[in-house]
């Protein structure tokens, strides 16, 4: 999968991971949309570092999705810290 499919994937991830963690970020929805492209990198990364299983090829491979989506919930829960979380 070639970058622009990642950065596809990247706006869907987070996407689903706003839709499992509501509420206004303190960035808003420009700054929420580069988390989801983030977190799909990372999310990537770590898949093929830490548990050993390659990021695949293809654009519909559930475990690339599933570390896209982890990705992008973990850079948001650290966003949402880090730069204080608005749903007070």
């Amino acid at each position: 999968m070639g970058i622009v499919g990642w950065i596809i994937l990247g706006l869907l991830a987070g996407g689903i991971a706003k839709i499992l963690l509501p509420g206004r970020d303190p960035g808003g929805l420009v700054v929420t949309t580069l988390i989801g492209i983030a977190g799909s990198f990372v999310g990537g990364w770590l898949s093929s570092k830490f548990l050993h299983r390659p990021v695949a090829t293809h654009f519909f491979d559930l475990a690339t999705w599933g570390s896209a989506i982890a990705g992008a919930l973990v850079l948001l829960i650290v966003y949402r810290i880090v730069f204080g979380n608005s749903r007070r």
